[in-house]
């Protein structure tokens, strides 16, 4: 199924590794690190209103999720403990971030270095995959899409 049409059948926030959980209607499940959300939240803030405004975060290794409110049936508002909660994400950009999650963190990770920033800590993909989850799950027929 494609992701512009995919709704969501689960949510659930593992704060103590500071994970969300979302399986879709398709049979995709994705877990995906309160950081990697922070950091492409789809606020205006965070995205700027044009891609050369948008504002690099750094800083948001040890971030997590305080609340989630469901808006209507297409997105849900994420609140951290930084203070953000600003923006929408809509079902069909979760799907993107579980989905593309591989490119889209070392595009981060790149924006970092060429900005001279690194992160602290340990790699929040490499730990989930450590305790075995996988950060990615795809119905079969989207393995080769």
């Amino acid at each position: 199924m494609s992701d512009t049409h995919s709704l969501p059948t689960e949510l659930k926030l593992h704060q103590r590794a500071r994970v969300l959980e979302i399986a879709f209607e398709d049979g995709a499940r994705f877990r995906l690190p309160c950081e990697y959300l922070r950091v492409y939240s789809p606020s205006a803030e965070v995205r700027g209103h044009t891609p050369d405004h948008a504002k690099l975060q750094v800083g948001k290794e040890e971030v997590n999720i305080t609340d989630l409110k469901q808006i209507g049936n297409y997105a849900v508002k994420i609140y951290f403990d930084d203070g953000h909660s600003s923006g929408l994400y809509d079902w069909q950009y979760l799907y993107k971030l579980g989905r593309a999650w591989q490119p889209l963190w070392l595009d981060y990770l790149s924006r970092l270095r060429d900005a001279g920033l690194s992160r602290r800590g340990g790699d929040p993909f490499e730990r989930m995959q450590d305790r075995g989850e996988r950060p990615s799950e795809l119905p079969l027929d989207q393995h080769s899409a």
